[in-house]
């Protein structure tokens, strides 16, 4: 026998022990020991023979493979085969109609869209592959005269409205507007007035017409006498967005006079006409978009004109235009908080005026007269309508011979010039800005009307206002001082001088006849004081 044959019958002996011990319900204690002995032989027996100990493990009987299934009846496979082809059959004439379905929608669409029409459609994409010999003629071009003649116009669909078969179109750029209109005939089809029609406002189109003069004026456009007979309309840019607001909402005209003082609050007021309008807090939030209307295209024009006259005129007196800089050491004036800033280790802030550098040219450097339009900045922690923490201030400084009533006739002819050049260069401006924003046209004299800050005060005190002479003027009493002197004097646009020294700023020249009052003067107009200010200065 060998010795893993040995262990296992001791194994076995030991097993059958401890099996007639549990059957005799002997306590664990007494039958353990034998146990602890059986599992250390069958860990010997591991080792002697490499198998554990045990009965041999019993193969799986293999699986006997089924018999197969005798196949469908004849009559079965006839039935199933009429089945299928019937499905099939099914599912090819549904696959046709849909096919079909979406055939005439895609026929639909592209007929809606122009697809392969040449009087209507959306355009390709501009990639500047060519130059065409196509005669481009401006809104603010059209009038009476062109009537009969063809012409092709860009700009924004601004509004449409369908009326029966035909649709008016409503089409502007930039300041000006025309009314275009087509009707269904044999060379207009009814998919291209469905498709004028339903075009988002804002998407830029060309359109080519005739030039017709209407029965009635158009008042909804700018250019009332004439209208433009649609032969071909195409679009170059739709809108894909929702518009934040609708263009005919943002032109419409102010509903009442805001008032020029006190803190803006943001809060948005209701209409007393019902209408639909754009509040301020939206406008600017899509500043983009609000900039398209006419009255804020016409705003940006008439300023640009304003710089353009104010540097026309004074170029003409001589004056020399400088570019002074913007990042400086220190305040160049008091009275005014400044943006500081770190300059590369050094403190510095933004210009607030270019006081110092006007000084240096024109008094110090022998220029004699100079002038500069730039930007100007102000720390000035405050929500009025009177303060701004930037802006573009135009400036100029010039030396004087004997008196700085020099200085104001320089002012007096400049002003004049600049109100003379809007009302000749900027008629079309004025008027759009006027449609949404209403006002009365300035009343100016020539020369301008002077006045001494004793006289305003005297005519303050006869219209029963409270104002002593050596006070400084609060915003109520300037407005009024403006409506006095517009009813006595016929004049929006007026300069006081001789103010109070006390009221002015520590460089100010004091007057020679009177110490308490100051070679200082303030130019007035509607809406606010202080947009033009001068003094002679007291020489250090």
């Amino acid at each position: 026998m060998s010795e893993g044959e040995e262990i296992a019958t001791k194994i076995a002996a030991l097993g059958a022990d401890i099996a007639a011990a549990k059957k005799a319900e002997k306590p664990k204690e007494e039958w353990e020991p034998i146990l602890k002995e059986m599992l250390d032989l069958k860990a010997k027996y591991k080792e002697v023979t490499g198998n554990d100990y045990g009965p041999p493990k019993k193969e799986k009987a293999k699986k006997q493979p089924e018999q197969q299934s005798q196949g469908p009846s004849e009559k079965n496979k006839e039935k199933n085969a009429e089945k299928a082809r019937k499905k099939a059959e099914k599912e090819a004439k549904k696959k046709a109609q849909r096919e079909e379905r979406e055939r005439r929608e895609r026929e639909k669409r592209d007929r809606l869209a122009g697809v392969g029409q040449n009087n209507f459609g959306d355009t390709k994409l501009v990639q500047s592959h060519h130059v065409t010999d196509t005669v481009w003629t401006g809104i603010q071009d059209l009038e009476p005269s062109l009537a009969g003649q063809s012409v092709t116009i860009r700009g924004h669909v601004h509004t449409s409205r369908s009326v029966g078969k035909g649709v008016f179109v409503l089409v502007r750029s930039a300041l000006y507007s025309v009314q275009a209109v087509c009707f269904e005939s044999e060379e207009v089809s009814k998919d291209m007035i469905k498709y004028v029609a339903t075009l988002p406002s804002e998407s830029v189109v060309d359109v080519v017409g005739t030039v017709t003069v209407p029965d009635q004026p158009v008042d909804s456009a700018t250019q009332k006498l004439v209208e433009i007979s649609i032969t071909k309309f195409h679009c170059v840019s739709k809108t894909c967005a929702p518009m934040p607001f609708l263009m005919e909402d943002a032109c419409r005209p102010d509903c009442g006079k805001e008032t020029d003082v006190g803190e803006y609050t943001g809060e948005e007021k209701a209409s007393e006409d019902g209408l639909v309008r754009v509040g301020q807090e939206v406008r600017l939030d899509n500043r983009w978009l609000d900039l398209r209307t006419p009255a804020n295209q016409s705003i940006f024009r008439i300023e640009s004109m304003v710089g353009h006259l104010f540097r026309e005129n004074l170029m003409k007196k001589g004056f020399v235009e400088i570019h002074t800089p913007k990042l400086i050491g220190g305040a160049s004036e008091g009275g005014s908080e400044v943006f500081k800033l770190d300059y590369f280790g050094q403190e510095a802030c933004l210009a607030m005026s270019p006081q110092l550098h006007k000084q240096m040219t024109a008094a110090c450097s022998g220029f004699e007269r100079v002038f500069e339009t730039g930007p100007v900045f102000r720390a000035e922690n405050s929500n009025t309508r009177r303060h701004l923490c930037e802006f573009t201030g135009m400036d100029l400084e010039m030396a004087i011979h004997e008196h700085y009533d020099e200085v104001l006739e320089v002012f007096s002819d400049l002003f004049i010039y600049i109100f003379d050049g809007l009302n000749e260069r900027c008629k079309s401006e004025l008027e759009r800005v006027r449609e949404q924003h209403p006002f009365e046209d300035l009343k100016y004299c020539r020369p301008t009307l002077k006045i001494s800050y004793a006289e305003g005060c005297k005519l303050l005190r006869e219209a029963g206002i409270d104002q002593d002479d050596y006070e400084d003027l609060s915003t109520k009493n300037e407005k009024k001082l403006g409506e006095i002197v517009r009813e006595k004097y016929d004049t929006d646009f007026f300069f006081m001088d001789k103010y109070p020294l006390a009221v002015r700023p520590f460089y100010t020249m004091p007057c020679p006849e009177n110490p308490k009052l100051s070679n200082s003067f303030d130019f007035f107009y509607p809406w606010s004081r202080n947009s033009l200010r001068g003094s002679a200065y007291s020489r250090t």
